[in-house]
């Protein structure tokens, strides 16, 4: 697309720099600001351990009442639930591409849609974040 007003800009290839740091990856996607916020309100340590997804799961679940909070604290979970996949999960790491959500490769391969269990467990409970970590720390 050519629009005058925004001059010549020469195409991008290759990921992003931020992309490039896997590290950095991570640390962005653990932000999960509004899921620790309401954590720290419960008096819930996200220390990014299995512990912490079992006491998420144990949370009253207030947030379903507001329609606005709802997506946001399902994203969250679900960038959550990554981050102590990939930060305890040997082989385990975030794969991002272009217009689609984040979501973990095991070493095996097998693809885990982090984010849509996060909506489903902030929807409705299901599947839990402790027993989707579970499965996929066996195997």
């Amino acid at each position: 697309m050519n629009i005058p007003f925004l001059g010549n800009r020469r195409k991008k290839t290759g990921p992003p720099a931020s992309f490039a740091d896997p590290e950095a990856v991570a640390d962005l996607l653990a932000e999960c600001g509004l899921l620790r916020s309401q954590a720290v309100r419960e008096g819930v340590e996200l220390d990014d351990t299995a512990v912490s997804l079992e006491k998420l799961d144990q949370l009253v679940p207030g947030w379903r009442d507001d329609a606005e909070t709802l997506p946001e604290l399902g994203h969250d979970a679900g960038l959550y639930l990554g981050t102590v996949i990939v930060r305890t999960v040997p082989g385990a790491a975030w794969v991002i591409r272009p217009g689609q959500e984040p979501f973990v490769r095991l070493a095996s391969g097998r693809e885990v849609d982090v984010v849509r269990a996060g909506l489903g467990w902030a929807g409705s409970g299901v599947p839990e974040l402790s027993q989707l970590y579970a499965e996929v720390a066996e195997g």
